[in-house]
């Protein structure tokens, strides 16, 4: 047994299996390039010292931090390696999503269900799942719930920031809410954290700010499964001075800037991004002759060879320092480096610290701050904003002092407060040391996370989805062909015909499947009034059955698996109150599906439907068909849901499964690496935005006749591969 702070513990005999999950930026185990864009900064570095301390306890046997592989020839080759090993059984595994070229976190979004589906492959191969899976903000988010609802894994939750919160400060900066959408995704964000909140059993916030004031803006806010576990510091790399710091390169590099370098130094470092706020800082000090005579400012923001080739968020920050150190000609006493390297950052501290200086964050707003404990753990005194992370760590480690980052003024007086009494130096400077080591060291971050999950872990069910290779419905089968019944199989007898004679003459390598809304019985008439073979597998009430022939046996296991959290008398006391819903006669309802009819002119948007739904705490799956039918269903039943459970039960690769639909209660089936259709008459503006996806086609011929124009196109009985647009397979 190992035993944790609290008096918890935790049997050895089964070493905990974590699995951390954070896609975008350019993550690996050194030289982290942190600034290097917007996506790659203090995320990044969290997660891999988070891998690699929670690797140092006992009671951990493994710890996979999942990430997106990128191969591309302007970032290093590090990224492209499918593995990295960062010892202690923690490594770095690196998932196929999507183009190989690396890509900004908005542009992502599109290709985070083939990052799922290739995580379950992983899980499949190596035939042991995590005890636990935990996702870094919104991205991994989405990703985190949909393995959590497919494989029945808990799922801890870190939002690093939150997406109401920054579209309102992006609003209230002047953008128009147009633009914010085209330019963030942020509607896409934020229902991806919304579906987050009501998945996970745990969320992890670094503050008690961040969860009094922005987590209280979701709806499926629930204080009391939220967690204050402030991240911890390396104090080997971040340390007082030791003696020989002016020697060094980044020293002569920031010498060659100040015509003095002998002052006190005034530090800033963050990415070059306009929310850090350092054209306020320029400002406070270009305003203040005494506070130029006292001190040198040195601002390091990332890494540049050209800023003409930078991001524009950069550009705007980093031509704007250069204006503001022309307007209040500040040469001699502001440095602000091109280059430095993740070894150099630690250096940069103890220089400040050396100098007697200060360490100011003048951000916006801050969610954390982590380079304020890596300065109080160099011995620096610290000046920040008053929004966010700020307040705690100099709550707890009386350090320094908070401004208002919109005030020039406040900033400057709060900069000149801390450098001019020495005393009070020496003593914030000594404070801050005992702080850090007391709050902020990553071994008793790991344990406080330990004491967390273990009843969470403790607690969760074995999944009911544990692989084995080689299991198959029949022993041949390796590819199947599922499709929605009503407009994708009736209407065109002639070509349904087609279809099912080809269907019977490959029945030796292909499993068929239907997966509809309708009710189990209804389902089974319409197949016997259409001569419609009996299918393989028959996906019912919109994913939330699964029955197998021949004897149509009802999957158990899946039924017990979406059960949870499902409490169907008090989703319709929410909905049937509500105009313009209609309740759809009780033949098309059964226990784990509420379904509505919808006037899109009388009721409330989905937005707000489920928006109702969230603020009652209630984790379900709401899903629109042809803009004229909702469902309701337990948060882990959907057809897309549904079919990855099945295929992992069989071992049929998603690679092979065709999937015809065309409405949105289709889209997450489409979605991912499944091959998918979209027959002629079924081309409803709900899956517009899939007309660009990779493995979607979209048919010409209507009904029956459209899938077989999707079968031809991916050859899909010969080699079952993407078609090029010449017609040749690839």
């Amino acid at each position: 047994m190992t035993h944790l702070g609290s008096g918890a513990t935790i049997d050895n005999s089964k070493p905990l299996y974590l699995c951390l999950i954070s896609v975008h930026g350019l993550i690996r185990g050194e030289d982290l390039e942190l600034g290097r864009d917007a996506d790659t900064g203090g995320q990044t570095k969290y997660v891999v010292e988070l891998a690699k301390a929670l690797a140092n306890q006992p009671a951990v046997g493994r710890v996979d931090l999942l990430t997106r592989l990128v191969d591309d020839p302007d970032v290093n080759q590090d990224y492209a390696q499918p593995l990295e090993d960062l010892g202690n059984g923690a490594r770095i595994v690196r998932i196929e999503a999507g183009p190989r070229g690396y890509l900004p976190k908005e542009a992502l979004w599109e290709h985070l269900d083939s990052f799922i589906d290739n995580t379950t492959r992983l899980f499949d191969e190596q035939q042991q799942l995590p005890d636990l899976l935990h996702s870094h903000y919104a991205d991994a988010g989405y990703i985190g719930s949909r393995l959590s609802h497919i494989l029945g894994l808990p799922l801890i939750h870190t939002g690093h920031s939150l997406g109401r919160v920054k579209r309102r400060r992006l609003l209230a900066s002047g953008i128009s809410a147009t633009e914010v959408e085209e330019r963030y995704r942020m509607s896409r964000r934020i229902e991806a954290e919304e579906m987050t909140l009501a998945s996970a059993e745990r969320v992890i916030t670094s503050t008690h700010q961040e969860i009094e004031e922005q987590y209280e803006l979701y709806d499926h806010y629930q204080p009391e499964q939220m967690v204050v576990i402030p991240p911890g510091t390396d104090l080997t790399r971040f340390h007082p001075p030791q003696g020989g710091e002016w020697q060094t390169h980044i020293a002569a590099e920031l010498g060659r800037f100040l015509r003095e370098p002998e002052r006190p130094i005034i530090l800033a470092l963050s990415r070059p991004d306009p929310r850090k706020n350092i054209a306020a800082l320029l400002t406070a000090y270009g305003e203040d002759e005494e506070l130029q005579e006292m001190a040198n400012l040195v601002v390091v923001v990332g890494n540049r060879d050209d800023i003409a080739e930078l991001d524009g968020g950069a550009q705007e920050v980093l031509g704007e320092l250069l204006q503001l150190v022309d307007r209040f000609d500040l040469y001699g006493k502001v440095a602000y480096p091109k280059h430095h390297t993740a070894d150099d950052v630690p250096l940069i501290y103890r220089l400040a610290a050396l100098s007697n200086g200060v360490f100011v964050n003048p951000a916006l707003t801050e969610p954390f701050g982590l380079t304020l404990i890596e300065a109080a753990a160099s011995g620096l005194p610290i000046v920040a904003t008053e929004d966010g992370g700020p307040r705690d760590i100099t709550a707890n480690c009386q350090n320094g002092l908070l401004i208002d980052p919109l005030d020039p003024e406040d900033i400057a007086l709060a900069l000149k407060s801390v450098l001019l009494d020495w005393e009070q130096w020496q003593q914030r400077s000594v404070l801050g040391l005992q702080g850090v080591r007391e709050h902020y060291v990553w071994n008793a971050h790991a344990q406080r996370y330990l004491e967390m999950v273990l009843p969470v872990v403790a607690k969760t069910a074995p999944p009911l989805v544990r692989t084995a290779r080689g299991r198959r419905p029949m022993l041949y089968h390796d590819r199947a062909i599922f499709t929605d019944l009503d407009q994708n199989l009736l209407g065109d007898k002639k070509s349904l015909a087609e279809l099912v004679s080809l269907l019977r003459k490959n029945r030796k390598c292909v499993s068929f499947g239907i997966a509809t809304g309708r009710r189990l019985d209804s389902a089974l008439k319409m197949m016997k009034k259409y001569h419609i073979p009996e299918p393989d597998v028959l996906i019912t009430s919109g994913g939330s059955a699964i029955h197998y022939a021949p004897k149509l046996t009802e999957d158990t296991a899946w039924t017990r698996h979406i059960e949870k959290q499902w409490t169907p008398q008090l989703v319709r006391r929410v909905l049937n109150a509500l105009p313009g819903l209609q309740p759809q006669p009780r033949v098309e309802q059964s226990h784990f599906k509420i379904s509505y009819y919808i006037d899109p002119e009388k009721a409330p948007c989905l937005d707000e439907i489920n928006q109702l739904l969230h603020q009652e705490e209630l984790s379900v799956n709401v899903v629109l068909s042809f803009g004229q039918f909702l469902d309701v269903l337990p948060i882990r039943a959907s057809k897309g849901l549904a079919l990855r459970f099945m295929a992992t039960h069989w071992g049929i690769p998603l690679e092979r499964i065709l999937v015809a639909g065309g409405s949105g209660a289709d889209e997450d089936m489409m979605r991912g690496n499944t091959l998918a259709v979209v027959v002629g008459n079924r081309h409803h503006e709900e899956l517009s935005q899939l007309e660009d996806a990779e493995r979607i086609y979209f048919a010409h011929a209507p009904y029956a006749a459209g899938i077989l124009e999707a079968l031809q196109h991916y050859d899909f009985f010969r080699s079952c591969q993407l078609a090029e647009p010449d017609g040749s397979a690839r």
